[in-house]
């Protein structure tokens, strides 16, 4: 029986990979963007039983009107939507400047999963799973991006014993350096690249099957008993005991 999976900002990178992983093994799946052509496109290229809602992710009404269109059940939630919001700016300056970089890494990696996972809550059905895509950068210290990404992973153990309740889990995979995204935009240089490699125990750049894969099996039967939990997959370049 095909499942109902929503993969937030899924046109492109991780998220388009995501979609596509589920809906190779013949799940129902939305995904949302704030781009509608860019998530025409996937849906034109990736074919299966996927389909497109545009859908702004920090605003509440848009947010609203996904849940309506939604069905009345859903089995898996990838909260995946989100990027560094310091790439392209410049460096704030004073108090003002300072607190609108903090507030925009909030919204886009923290507070929107938040809201989606609270518009959507009702309808993640018993056997459901709730995935969130974290980040390296929230062991590594990287400023209001990572400290955004940390305070997913700490949400996100609250997130879970509530949901458990309902047989619900509730986990974060943590990427490493991921390719073949939009994430840099055009500041990745080849020494960065390189070192990023370097700094793997695989010594290869990671790509958004990676993530895809780690992501299918947190929604797999193999994984009812792991929630609450921060999977890291960087390559061995963050390691945990």
């Amino acid at each position: 029986m095909s499942r109902i999976v929503i993969v937030t900002g899924g046109g492109t990178g991780i998220g388009r990979a995501v979609a596509a992983r589920f809906a190779e093994a013949g799940d129902s799946v939305v995904i949302t963007g704030r781009r509608q052509a860019v998530l025409d496109k996937t849906v034109a290229d990736l074919g299966g039983d996927i389909r497109a809602i545009t859908c702004d992710h920090t605003d509440p009404e848009q947010l609203a009107a996904l849940a309506a269109a939604l069905p009345e059940r859903v089995d898996v939630l990838v909260n995946n939507a989100g990027g560094n919001t310091d790439i392209g700016t410049e460096t704030p300056s004073g108090l003002a400047g300072l607190g609108r970089a903090w507030l925009a890494n909030l919204d886009t990696n923290l507070i929107s999963a938040a809201l989606t996972t609270e518009a959507i809550g009702e309808r993640l059905g018993s056997g459901g799973s709730v995935i969130h895509i974290g980040s390296i950068a929230a062991d590594k210290g990287n400023g209001f991006y990572g400290a955004a990404k940390a305070g997913l992973a700490s949400w996100n153990i609250g997130l879970a014993r509530e949901l458990g309740t309902r047989d619900i889990t509730s986990n974060v995979i943590s990427p490493g350096y991921i390719s073949e995204t939009e994430f840099f935009g055009d500041v990745m240089t080849e020494q960065r690249r390189a070192a990023l490699i370097e700094a793997t125990f695989v010594k290869r750049v990671g790509i958004p099957a990676d993530i895809a894969g780690a992501a299918w099996f947190l929604a797999s039967p193999d994984a009812r008993y792991v929630t609450g939990q921060t999977l890291n997959v960087n390559g061995g370049a963050w390691s945990s005991r």
